[in-house]
This record gives C-alpha cells, sequence and structure tokens, in this order.
C-alpha cells in the first residue's frame, strides 16, 4: 500500500478541562451533564452539526419503557426521565398510556434542549469537530486531536469519557476490541407525509408483493408518530446488509443505499397505491442508523444469561427492561427474545411470527436486568471509561442493552465516575462502586 508522510508539527492547545467527553450523542451529553454538576470543567467534542446521535441526526424518536416489565416498578430516572419532562414542556414528548409503553419524541426539539442543557451546565462545547487521535503520556491519556474548521488542535483533560459508539478513542489506545462473526445490519429512518391518505391501502403487503421490483427484500421494520406533527411518521422499515459500520468505504455505500431503499418503498407506493393518495418525504436521517460494531474489553462481559436471568450487581449503574432484539445479519427478519422465557421470531414483513420457549418458566421471571459498572472500565488505561454501546457485552446482551434509555445511563454513570476519579485523585479502576451508586441517586439516577 503506497503511503504518504504527513509532516511532523505543532499542535495548538485550544482547551483544557477536567473531563473530555469524545462524542455528543445523549449519552456524551449526560456523561458531560452530570460531571458538570459534580463540578467538573467539561469539554464534549461532536462530529455532527447537533448533539443527540442516533436520537438526532439518526432520527430515531424511541426513547423505551422507564418502568420494568411488570410496569409496578420505575427503573430508570436520572437525565433521561429529566429530558422528557423538559420536552413535555413544549408537547414535545408522547407520553404512552401505561407504564410498559414508549415514549415518541420530537427529535428536532430534542436538538435544542441537549443544546440547552449544555449551555446551562457551562459545558464547553465543539460541533462539527472530529477525534482524530490519542495523545499519551506516562501511560495515561494526555489529550485528543481533533479536526474542525480551525484545523487541527488540542484538548487537554485530567478524565476522558469514550462515547464514540465505534470505541474509536479505545481502539487508538491499542485496547483489545471483540469483532463480531456478524453484525446487525443498519436502519435509514426518513419522515414521510401522507401514509394516513392511504386508506385501505396495505402499503407493506405491497412492498412485500413487488418489492424485487424496486430492489427490495421483503423486510420487517417499524415506524410510529411524532410529536405535534400528525400527518408525519416516523419509518424505519429497511435494513442495509452485510455492512460494517465502523469501516469508512462501507459506511458510505451503506449510507447511499440505505437513501436509496426508502425512495424504492415510496416509489412502490406511488405506483401500486391508490390514485388519492399523496405522499412526501419529509426528512431524511443526517446519519444511518448504526446498530453494532465493535465492543471493548473491559473488566467485565456481560451475557446474555446475565441479561435473560436478570443477574443482580453490587457495582450496578443501569437497569434496562427493553426485550433482547436481535436483527438478522443474514437477511430480513428479526429475533425478540422475553425476560419471561419466551422468544419470538419474524422471518420478514408479513409473514407470520414463530412463537416459542428459549426456556422453561421460572417460578418467578426477573423484570429487569443491570449493567455493571465493570463493563465500562478497561484495564488498562487509568483515566478512561467507555459510554454507550461499546460496552462489554455479547451478542445477546448486547441486543438488549444497546437502546438508548439503557445506555443514556451509562453516560450517566462515566460522569460521575470520571468526577469521583478527579475529586479523589483515582484512577478509573480505583472508584469505590457504593459511592459512585449513592453519587448517582443523590442525582436522580435509580439505584436498585
Amino acid at each position: 500500500m503506497n503511503t504518504i508522510r504527513e509532516p511532523a508539527r505543532d499542535v495548538p492547545l485550544v482547551h483544557e478541562a477536567d473531563l473530555c467527553v469524545v462524542g455528543g450523542s445523549c449519552t456524551g451529553v449526560f456523561a458531560a451533564v452530570r460531571a458538570a454538576r459534580l463540578g467538573l470543567s467539561v469539554a464534549v467534542i461532536e462530529k455532527q452539526n447537533c448533539f443527540g446521535g442516533m436520537a438526532t441526526a439518526g432520527a430515531v424518536n424511541v426513547w423505551h419503557s422507564l418502568h420494568d416489565t411488570s410496569g409496578e416498578r420505575r427503573i430508570i430516572g436520572g437525565l433521561t426521565r429529566e429530558v422528557i419532562e423538559r420536552l413535555k414542556k413544549r408537547d414535545a414528548v408522547i407520553v404512552p398510556g401505561g407504564p410498559g409503553g414508549s415514549f415518541r419524541l420530537n427529535t428536532e426539539e430534542l436538538k435544542i434542549e441537549l443544546d440547552e442543557l449544555v449551555q446551562e451546565h457551562e459545558v464547553r462545547p465543539f460541533l462539527h469537530t472530529f477525534y482524530a487521535a490519542p495523545v499519551v503520556e506516562n501511560g495515561a491519556l494526555d489529550a485528543v486531536i481533533v479536526e474542525n474548521k480551525n484545523r487541527r488542535q488540542a484538548i487537554r483533560a485530567r478524565q476522558f469519557v469514550d462515547a464514540t459508539g465505534d470505541g474509536d478513542l479505545a481502539l487508538d489506545l491499542g485496547l483489545p476490541s471483540h469483532e463480531q462473526d456478524s453484525l446487525q445490519p443498519p436502519t435509514t429512518c426518513a419522515k414521510i407525509y401522507g401514509l394516513g391518505t392511504l386508506g385501505d391501502f396495505d402499503w407493506p403487503a405491497a412492498v412485500r408483493e413487488h418489492g424485487p421490483e424496486f430492489g427490495l427484500d421483503p423486510d420487517w421494520g417499524w415506524g410510529g408518530d411524532i410529536p405535534g406533527l400528525p400527518d408525519i411518521q416516523l419509518r424505519a422499515d429497511t435494513h442495509v446488509f452485510n455492512i460494517d459500520g465502523s469501516d469508512a468505504d462501507q459506511l458510505t455505500r451503506a449510507e447511499i443505499e440505505g437513501r436509496r431503499r426508502v425512495r424504492a418503498v415510496m416509489d412502490l407506493i406511488r405506483r401500486y397505491g391508490p390514485p388519492e393518495g399523496t405522499i412526501a418525504l419529509a426528512d431524511l436521517a443526517a446519519a444511518l442508523g448504526v446498530r453494532e460494531t465493535r465492543r471493548i474489553a473491559a473488566l467485565y462481559r456481560l451475557t446474555g444469561d446475565d441479561v435473560l436471568y436478570g443477574r443482580r450487581y453490587s457495582d450496578a449503574i443501569a437497569n434496562g427492561s427493553y426485550r433482547v432484539d436481535i436483527h438478522h445479519s443474514d437477511g430480513p427478519g428479526i429475533t425478540f427474545r422475553y425476560l419471561d422465557g419466551t422468544e419470538r421470531v419474524i422471518r420478514g414483513r408479513g409473514l407470520s411470527a414463530e412463537t416459542r420457549r428459549w426456556r422453561e418458566p421460572l417460578p418467578q421471571d426477573p423484570t429487569f436486568y443491570q449493567i455493571p459498572f465493570r463493563s465500562l472500565v478497561p484495564g488498562l488505561v487509568p483515566n478512561l471509561v467507555l459510554a454507550g454501546r461499546m460496552l462489554d457485552a455479547d451478542k445477546t446482551a448486547f441486543s438488549a442493552v444497546r437502546v438508548m434509555v439503557n445506555t443514556n445511563q451509562t453516560g450517566e454513570a462515566a460522569g460521575v465516575a470520571a468526577a469521583l476519579a478527579v475529586r479523589n485523585g483515582q484512577c478509573i479502576q480505583e472508584i469505590e462502586t457504593k459511592l459512585l451508586r449513592r453519587t448517582l441517586a443523590e442525582g436522580g439516577s435509580v439505584m436498585l
């Protein structure tokens, strides 16, 4: 492979802080805010033009239940619940009818809400800014190199959170990762106007029947309402298969193919739908909805049995009740696995679902699962903590904990852990988890 040697150069130090969060999804913003509330100076780096990650740039407008599967116990609080309450003031969230339902967000309002959270807590924002490389001194992270309109710069901090999704910072530090044999395929989300004008026309059945004519698989998808926009639906109807979203070339192809598939669905509806129907593309996600790439090895790897049997941990920092949700990598279909021992497999759009048991009934089924702090702590770097979907989990466990109401909590835990490390002069691996849990609870998180 041919190479070009880049000349050595001095990089200006543009900012110094107690904590630098790399990645400004809700996970990253929540890490920054929780640390700032505990007195840290914080910087947050985000490559997009807004904070929120998949919830905003990806247009994924669903936050799942904050309760256990019985609906009787609230298991998630913290900034997830706080942001929902803030959005309610602007009628920017659809609240479920019961405790087991999901919240639907106006993701455009969420962008502004996250801006306000960052500004209220005097977090230093870096938008349109790409993380480029780490700077290591004496075995610890000293700074990160970034690129933006002001060219190449450095940000120095005492502690760092990797909230990049793909574990980019951790990978550049040489930390071991778990590469997957197969990856759950990504989806391009779209906001579509006028699906309600189609009357009784069964457009999913039409996609199933006529899809090959438009280069579409008999795929499985979902959609829902958007607060304040009754004539527009959020749709996530197609997958892009055989794609690794952590590879630049594959990601480029997938972005283009995902948009093509959205148009193909709409062209199919225009051709075979009722003539009085009027549909229009209102918005396309600014970023492909990547579900799975690499995961970074940490002090503990969460397993499917840990999740599905509701194993409890003395260092638990997050609780969840969302089902195991595995999007098939070898073609259309999805497998749902539930805490009550049942499983539902859907092979493609419109096909009958197969319901079966993955285990025999228990005397008492678990109603939630937990994520231990150890799954966010790599063993080799003293001032780095993970947050988000690159946490250490096997395939089954990951397929439950990857949703936003769960990863939001990992961000809050990472921010609080960084604050405790700065306050007590400790490395991340030395954090007293009882103190971590107590501090999280004092800030509104639910610790069980």
